[in-house]
């Protein structure tokens, strides 16, 4: 059988996907080959073979005709043109018996013409928002999901059918763990960590409100440490002048990180105590063990009786920046209330959180391709 798995996106999606695509190229009559979009992919791929032990994996570029690359380089916007990138590898792609996407917007190969091979897809988050259940979803053959809390609302919505899912887990906490205990830290991490990790939804952050409160609060208070780890996307777009001027906030006891392999990888998750922040699925790969939140709304947001919110029932919420660093210090003191609930979300969220995700989610897929596809 030959497999496509595609990352049209930034290289942090390797973190949710490479894994399982070499999990299943060690198996015999499986032909696996990474199709990838940002050049710093097969770095990424190579870091986690090596965390595995897997043999290496057939990775190629995505082939971009010259008008996709004087569009790329006249407009400078690496996002805008994932489906005219997807165009520009139709009839290759179309070649496979199955693709795997990570993340759903692949689904657009269907509409450029793609009908041949089956389409999965292998989620890169696993929130509560209503962007994580888009009807799109519903078009593609066969999904895999991580645990009952996404398996429930997406068979409410009508997005997968029985025969056509598998809870599998969460593969990129078991590719945090290989990955874990190499970062050299800046801080020093005797101190108790809190993590800020905002989104960059612009009517959701609570970045413009509470950054600079958060900043002053801890350049008062060395006690602790911060890392301030925006989503991704915040920044890996602006220009290297701007992530400087992040970067050069940081202080003795506080990191601020526009977008570094460290703040991708599950790398920050494993090391803070505590974890601040507003509507980031990342909140998750944090509570992979019970630990201390706080939520930030910073837009007053009616958000207790809204399933997109579920998670800000984990922890305290702050609406005022002027309150951040007191929840903050209660926080610990405050987890027992909040501990039972994070453990039963925890256990509906992340699934089967033992060692193997990345071999279930190969075999899942394996067993659905096997029954689907005819053999010559």
């Amino acid at each position: 059988m030959k497999i496509a798995f595609l990352f049209i996106a930034e290289a942090y999606q390797t973190y949710h996907g490479a894994s399982v695509a070499m999990e299943l190229a060690q198996r015999s009559g499986w032909d696996v080959t990474a199709y990838y979009h940002d050049p710093a992919t097969p770095a990424e791929i190579e870091r986690i073979r090596q965390a595995f032990g897997f043999q290496p994996l057939d990775c190629r570029p995505m082939r971009q005709r010259l008008r996709t690359r004087l569009l790329k380089r006249a407009l400078g916007r690496f996002s805008l043109f994932k489906k005219t990138v997807m165009r520009d590898n139709v009839a290759e792609l179309n070649g496979y018996d199955a693709i795997v996407a990570q993340e759903n917007s692949g689904i657009a190969l269907r509409d450029l013409g793609v009908d041949r091979p089956l389409m999965i897809y292998l989620p890169h988050g696993f929130g509560d928002r209503a962007v994580s259940f888009l009807p799109r979803i519903a078009r593609f053959d066969f999904v895999t999901l991580a645990g009952p809390k996404t398996e429930r609302r997406m068979l409410e919505k009508g997005l997968i059918r029985p025969g056509h899912y598998a809870l599998t887990g969460v593969v990129k906490l078991e590719v945090a763990a290989r990955l874990g205990g190499r970062w050299a830290a800046p801080l020093d991490m005797r101190l108790p960590t809190v993590l800020y990790n905002p989104h960059r939804e612009p009517k959701l952050t609570s970045w413009h409100r509470f950054l600079n409160p958060l900043l002053r609060g801890f350049d008062e208070d060395r006690s602790m440490n911060l890392i301030v780890a925006p989503h991704i996307k915040m920044y890996n777009r602006r220009t290297e002048r701007e992530r400087a001027a992040l970067r050069a906030r940081s202080t003795a006891n506080v990191l601020c990180d526009p977008g570094s392999r460290e703040s991708v990888d599950g790398t920050y998750p494993a090391v803070a105590r505590i974890y601040v922040g507003d509507i980031s699925s990342q909140v998750y790969d944090f509570l992979d063990r019970p630990r201390p939140c706080v939520f930030l709304n910073a837009h007053g947001i009616d958000w207790r009786d809204d399933p997109h919110f579920a998670n800000w029932h984990l922890g305290e919420v702050v609406d005022d920046p002027a309150q951040v660093m007191d929840a903050i210090r209660a926080a610990p003191e405050r987890h027992a209330l909040y501990r039972e609930r994070q453990e039963r979300m925890i256990a509906d969220t992340l699934g089967d959180t033992s060692p193997g995700a990345s071999a279930r989610c190969a075999e899942a897929i394996m067993a659905f391709v096997r029954r689907s596809v005819s053999r010559p």
